[in-house]
């Protein structure tokens, strides 16, 4: 892989310049830029595409085919760019909060830690950062890693808090999202998790279709038929009826060019499937 002609061709996707240094500014900019652009969906899933954890097939799968993808694909990706352009970047696995206050699975989501350079100037000591363009409708912003207190951002209000035996719980508008291991992992430790999301039938990522990014004033979303956007607060739903109007949506708002419209796939059809080994998703 032409790593250097690879990353001109994603800062290019996300429509973002490369950076003079990687300071905290940049990887704001960054950040917003790539979920304006690249779209968090589970179509992989449901088209039965193979999803490869390594770092050359999730570039490409970004740049080349111009696809989005869940977070080990999307977070996988962009901490590829982030090292590229400069940035010291380490994978951490998490455990998403599930609704009743329990913890999912090991591993069931990725999410980065990224150091810059204090503001002030490189003797002044690094900042640490959790960036994230894989959790959805999550911060359009960094998060402070070592902030205790609020932060603002245009999704609502976040906290970086301390979890049990050392971990990391990350809060929305008082509702804990995630919880971090701050071990240092790697690309293949996720294997299992993604298999199991690819897999499971009590994965809701296999019980439904979602396409998603950010706008510059909200989200917009297409679920199976029907696609949400919301703007400056108003949300907005409207249900596609023709298999046309659904390409046409994946096309016109995600830059997505499918052959065929994504049904969620039988768990029985699943089952028949022969996952090649070393995929998963």
């Amino acid at each position: 892989m032409d790593m250097s002609r690879t990353i001109s061709g994603y800062l290019h996707r996300i429509g973002a310049d490369r950076p003079a240094v990687p300071d905290a500014v940049a990887l704001r900019d960054l950040q917003a830029r790539h979920l304006r652009t690249v779209p968090f969906e589970n179509l992989s899933v449901h088209l039965a595409e193979e999803i490869v954890l390594e770092e050359e097939a999730l570039v490409a799968k970004v740049v080349d085919r111009r696809r989005g993808g869940f977070c080990y694909e999307l977070n996988g990706a962009f901490a590829v760019l982030l090292r590229e352009l400069g940035f010291r970047v380490t994978l951490l696995q998490a455990r998403v909060f599930t609704a009743d206050g329990g913890l999912g699975i090991p591993y069931d989501h990725m999410t980065l830690l990224v150091e810059t350079p204090a503001p002030s100037g490189p003797g002044d000591g690094a900042r640490r950062w959790l960036a994230d363009v894989g959790f959805g409708n999550h911060s359009t912003r960094p998060l402070a890693f070592d902030e205790r207190g609020d932060q603002e951002d245009p999704a609502g209000t976040f906290r970086v808090v301390a979890g049990r035996e050392g971990d990391i719980d990350v809060v929305r508008d008082g509702k804990p999202q995630f919880r971090i291991d701050q071990r240092p992992r790697a690309l293949a430790d996720f294997t299992a998790g993604a298999w199991y999301h690819r897999t499971s039938p009590d994965s809701h990522f296999t019980r439904s279709l979602v396409c998603s990014r950010n706008t510059r004033d909200g989200r917009i979303t297409l679920s199976g038929r029907r696609l949400v956007t919301t703007a400056n607060g108003e949300r907005h739903e409207r249900e596609l009826v023709e298999d046309t109007e659904i390409l046409s949506a994946y096309r016109e708002h995600f830059g997505l060019d499918l052959d065929e419209v994504p049904h969620v796939l039988t768990h029985q059809r699943r089952e028949g499937l022969n996952w090649t080994s070393g995929t998963c998703g």
